[in-house]
């Protein structure tokens, strides 16, 4: 056992430092030569801890990230074991697991052929024609902001409840770099004089980065988790990812029943009216039923999330106006881990201010799809002035701002 454990930390410190030559500039060619050497195989777990244990030397995460898709190269066909999938996973084609890698195979099918076709139709035979047919398929891939919302909302509060840290920081990083670029993609067609060489050069990142992560995802996440998380979390998964969609398949997808049981349970979107409060909850100025008080606020025409004094996710409503997703897993999740990395330094410095006592509130507004939305959040205190958390409402403005003159009657 001593000459095992001697065995297993000596190959955690090979392993790092092939990582770190390639963040000092070494070739991936040289580096991949080094390691094949070694005879060595990894399985994702290793990965992890491996990401995990250089940022806790100091290495940031926004390095990490940078060459993150290089790490993937360096260990591809290499990755060995990892977690057998659980017996639900393999049999059952509905199983949350399963449909990530479905939604995968119809995200390749769009690459490959739709937008490929497209791409080289527009470029061979510039047109309007042409031009709407490749903005199509490339507003169709602006629909992997939903599969990556899955991973970001359901997936990685999981991992962070059972030790998993570093993956979901990097991986969420890599997601938005790969939103920005099918975004820019997008731009340069609507451009009013396109540049050919612009456009293939976007269209091979894009194409690239985006495999990429569907290996990281298959290879890398999934066995990571699948026997971490419980029966109860993946269906917890599972109802969250009904309630973001599944673009990749209008059709419809029908719902997991693992191994017969009933889904009417802890994933289910019910919520238990009868709950354990019996009578009526005291406000400043009346009484409510624990019924009436949800009912009230989610019938309230904006959503609303409150972030607790210990910075953790509370509670969020749940009514028709919903702008961000708000699954159930994020209840309990660091506030920090619930953001981009990119905007976790706004989150902070808005909460600081308000634990501080600095300010009181802060506005933002930012176009959404074909709405307009106002980000409003609230320092929320007691009577004493002692900071209990943070409100934040969020709403589609744009009815609002496009009234005009006057309504009196029905």
């Amino acid at each position: 056992m001593t000459e095992y454990l001697r065995g297993q930390a000596q190959k955690k410190e090979q392993l790092k430092a092939i990582i770190k030559k390639l963040h000092q500039g070494a070739s991936v060619n040289d580096v991949r030569k080094e390691f094949e050497a070694l005879s060595l195989t990894v399985t994702p777990l290793e990965i992890t801890a491996l990401e995990q244990s250089l940022m806790d030397e100091g290495m940031p995460a926004e390095e990490i990230q940078r060459l993150c898709d290089v790490h993937a190269e360096v260990f591809k066909g290499h990755i060995v074991g990892g977690e057998p999938a659980t017996e639900a996973t393999q049999q059952d084609a509905l199983h949350p697991a399963n449909m990530l890698k479905q939604e995968n195979r119809a995200i390749e099918d769009l690459l490959d052929a739709e937008l490929k076709s497209a791409l080289e139709g527009f470029l061979v035979a510039p047109g309007p024609d042409s031009q709407r047919a490749a903005i199509t398929a490339v507003e169709r891939l602006l629909l992997i902001d939903r599969h990556y919302s899955k991973k970001e909302h359901l997936i990685f509060p999981l991992m962070e409840k059972h030790g998993i840290t570093a993956p979901p920081k990097v991986m969420w990083a890599v997601d938005d770099e790969i939103r920005g670029k099918v975004k820019a993609l997008k731009c340069l067609l609507t451009d009013s004089r396109p540049d050919p060489a612009a456009i293939k050069e976007a269209h091979a990142a894009v194409t690239a980065q985006v495999k990429d992560m569907i290996f990281k995802e298959e290879e890398i996440m999934l066995p990571m988790v699948s026997d971490k998380f419980s029966l109860d979390e993946w269906q917890a998964i599972e109802a969250g990812s009904h309630e973001i969609g599944f673009p990749f398949f209008p059709e419809g997808v029908g719902r997991w029943q693992p191994s017969g049981l009933e889904l009417a349970g802890a994933a289910t979107d019910s919520v238990d009216t009868t709950m354990s409060i019996t009578g009526e909850i005291a406000f400043d100025a009346g009484t409510l039923s624990a019924q009436e008080a949800n009912a009230i606020f989610n019938v309230l025409p904006l959503d609303m999330t409150f972030v607790d004094a210990g910075d953790r996710v509370k509670y969020f409503t749940q009514g028709k106006e919903r702008i961000f997703d708000r699954p159930k897993t994020i209840l309990g999740r660091e506030v920090h881990r619930c953001h981009p990395p990119a905007s976790v330094h706004i989150v902070e410095t808005i909460i600081a201010s308000f634990r501080s006592g600095e300010k009181d509130h802060e506005d933002f507004w930012i176009p959404f799809g074909d709405k307009f939305v106002h980000i409003r959040y609230f320092a929320v205190r007691n009577r004493q002035g002692q900071y209990l958390g943070t409100l934040e409402v969020t709403q589609d403005v744009k009815p609002l701002t496009a009234l005009t003159g006057e309504k009196r009657l029905l």
